[in-house]
């Protein structure tokens, strides 16, 4: 059980995060607005939602034909399943989508849909990766079972020197590994914790849950569009890979351009369990943000490139990270706190792919 495995320093500048909050709670009640979800998120929650089920009904009642209309539409799947998993999924198993818990619950649990189980996700992002960013044996984000080191604090391999260049594949087929078996396989260790327990479920329970929402999504994204379209059985096949692939790819880049950058700190626990910093700063020092200018970005992203305001304040929708980043900036600089940002995001990716490389090659 990880619960306690770690003490922060209750003393390194408490002030910053008890005004950070006074701040953000005063920007709420003196704009005389909700920290959930408004208008537009729930626009953003049916657009994501129709652009990956429209194509498959487009698909399987036989309105495209072609090969080269089906992968696009396969296509358009990956980026509404994309979409789903950072915008819609992410923010209501947060609790932050509405003030209503069986709302979030419900909205949650679209989760199924994209080849997940809700249960396991709150356990790994908000238990584990929340608790403990960047922390070595308790942040399962970093955690890659020896086919990537993405901590300084991991052991070195030969194999590691060529991360840099397989990475990109894995992060492919980490949406394909989340549906075919990483969800078994994470009830099975994180009930050992007793962390599945702790989420009001017994192990039993969710491993029958997940056997039945995996058949269902294999049911509704291979078995019909392969029974019902026109196109030959292997290209719908290569298309549901496909979604995969570009799903994987967009999720994968863009947690790692959050935490596995070159001004990203990484840390081990002392042997008491104690570290250096408070929780917030310990979040201030493992977390950065990218493109915040982009608007169309961050609107596809879930804010998800706001990464800091959301490692603060998890509970808050992120329609709202944008405006309250201006009160964390100036807060953090007031106390001298850092606040990694980079102006791109393809200055993240090129932050990732260089520490993937020193990583890899032993370097750091």
């Amino acid at each position: 059980m990880r619960d306690g495995a770690v003490k922060y320093n209750l003393k390194n500048k408490p002030e910053f995060f008890k005004e950070v909050v006074k701040r953000v709670n005063y920007h709420f009640k003196s704009s005389n607005i909700s920290k959930h979800a408004n208008s537009n998120m729930v626009f953003k929650t049916v657009f994501m939602i129709c652009l990956y089920f429209i194509p498959l009904i487009l698909i399987v009642t036989n309105v495209v034909q072609s090969s080269w209309a089906n992968f696009l539409m396969w296509t358009l799947m990956g980026l509404g399943m994309s979409g789903i998993g950072l915008s819609v999924m992410h923010d209501a198993n947060h609790g932050a989508y509405s003030k209503h818990k069986k709302i979030n619950k419900l909205i949650g649990l679209i989760i199924n849909l994209v080849g997940g189980y809700q249960v396991n996700w709150k356990i790994q992002h908000n238990v584990l990766h929340h608790s403990f960013t960047n922390i070595e044996g308790l942040d399962d984000d970093i955690s890659k079972n020896g086919v990537l080191r993405l901590s300084p604090d991991q052991k070195k391999r030969p194999i590691y020197k060529y991360q840099v260049f397989y990475a990109p594949f894995l992060y492919s087929i980490l949406s394909l590994y989340w549906f075919l078996g990483k969800d078994f396989e994470q009830t099975y260790k994180y009930g050992k914790e007793n962390l599945v327990q702790e989420q009001g479920i017994s192990i039993g329970r969710a491993m029958i849950e997940i056997f039945f929402t995996k058949l269902g999504y294999i049911g509704l994204f291979i078995i019909l569009p392969i029974s019902f379209a026109s196109v030959p059985w292997w290209q719908s096949l290569l298309g549901f890979l496909l979604m995969h692939a570009i799903s994987g790819q967009i999720l994968a880049l863009i947690f790692q351009c959050a935490h596995v950058l070159e001004e990203t700190d990484f840390f081990i626990p002392a042997e008491s369990g104690t570290m250096e910093n408070s929780w917030a700063i310990h979040q201030m020092k493992t977390t950065s943000n990218f493109a915040n200018d982009s608007t169309w970005f961050s609107w596809f992203v879930g804010g998800l490139n706001f990464q800091i305001e959301h490692h603060l304040f998890p509970h808050i929708c992120h329609v709202h990270y944008k405006d309250i980043s201006k009160i964390v900036k100036s807060t953090a600089e007031e106390y001298n706190i850092p606040y990694n940002q980079h102006q791109t995001f393809l200055g993240a990716l090129k932050s990732h792919f260089k520490i993937l490389n020193q990583l890899g090659i032993g370097a750091i």
